[in-house]
């Protein structure tokens, strides 16, 4: 069988040959030491990009995201994030049970955004009974959508009237400016820290980058070692992340448009009912009966397609690897399955 056609998330990308000759070639060093002259170049790049001045290269969004809330805030305080938001819900509890950091969910809207007067409601006052409320964190994009500018214009005004730190989970948030057509700086500037991932639509096999002010990159790489991810020779990485960086930002658009081409084709297939969004990125959610559901993983594995099909919506998500044949074949296979379940 080819290879398969693979929804189930864009981190599922294979390192092109160019990002391979890259890899094989980037001059390294010992990163502890803050000689891999590759691990630097990234860095710089990362922070340039996203408007600020210093960059750390990390693990994974995980990481990224555990080193800021560690960085910003003390242990017994307080940091604010969406109910939905993957720093609250899917990072393994890290903020509370590493940082010793208390969260404070906040319900996401349907378009990701918090209700900025819930916000505030939940900020704690100066009571020693209270944790200190330290840290606000987002999300963009958040389920494949991104956050209005207006929203996050808003939001940066309640963090700054409140002295509270401003996070951006930004695993996307490259694929936010293509769809916006902004720069990421536009985005990434408006925050103090920003953990933007590369191993997502980006196609490099590994790796985020965290950015903030130079002296809090300083106090995240002490975190950083002391978390275990001090690392020797990792240019070999970084010049996947960096090869990303200059080859593939722009190129994001074009899973945008082939995730347009899937909304448009499976919408023509009566059984599905297509979650609408006025500005989609590189996602599709999907929703059908549950008895339709519960064989549709192993129908498309049969038909060289790969989904997550536990519970709806199901999630499609375009990359690199994914290319507008795989989308029509993809639609077919869709109008072959509710054929055959007819």
């Amino acid at each position: 069988m080819d290879a398969a056609i693979d929804f189930r998330s864009d981190t599922v990308t294979r390192p092109s040959l160019g990002m391979r000759k890259a890899m094989a070639d980037a001059p390294v060093g010992d990163d502890v030491y803050g000689d891999d002259p590759t691990v630097n170049r990234l860095e710089s790049k990362a922070a340039e990009l996203l408007g600020q001045e210093a960059g750390l290269f990390v693990t994974s969004g995980t990481q990224g995201n555990l080193l800021a809330i560690l960085t910003h805030c003390q242990r017994g305080e307080e940091y604010i994030a969406g109910t939905k938001a993957h720093a609250y819900l899917e990072e393994g509890g890290g903020g509370a049970v590493l940082a010793s950091v208390q969260p404070q969910p906040i319900e996401n809207r349907a378009d990701g955004t918090l209700d900025l007067e819930s916000v505030r409601a939940a900020i704690k006052p100066d009571d020693f009974h209270l944790a200190i409320t330290r840290l606000l964190c987002l999300e963009n994009t958040f389920f494949g959508t991104p956050l209005p500018m207006e929203y996050l214009a808003e939001a940066k005004i309640l963090a700054t009237e409140h002295k509270l730190q401003f996070h951006l989970d930004g695993a996307r948030v490259f694929n936010a400016a293509v769809r916006c057509g902004i720069t990421p700086r536009t985005i990434g500037g408006m925050f103090d820290s920003v953990s933007a991932c590369l191993s997502k639509g980006l196609g490099a096999p590994i790796g985020s980058v965290l950015t903030g002010s130079n002296e809090f990159i300083q106090r995240a790489r002490r975190w950083r070692k002391m978390l275990g991810g001090g690392t020797r020779q990792v240019g070999i990485l970084a010049a996947a992340g960096l090869y990303a960086l200059e080859h593939n930002i722009e190129r994001l658009s074009q899973d945008h448009e082939h995730a347009m081409l899937l909304a448009d084709g499976l919408a023509k297939v009566e059984e599905l009912e297509i979650q609408k969004t006025a500005q989609r990125t590189n996602m599709v959610f999907v929703s059908m009966s549950e008895s339709k559901l519960q064989d549709l993983a192993e129908f498309m594995h049969g038909r060289g397609i790969l989904v997550t099909a536990d519970e709806n919506p199901v999630r499609l998500v375009t990359h690199l690897d994914i290319d507008q044949t795989g989308i029509q074949n993809t639609v077919e296979a869709f109008k072959d399955y509710f054929r055959k379940a007819a």
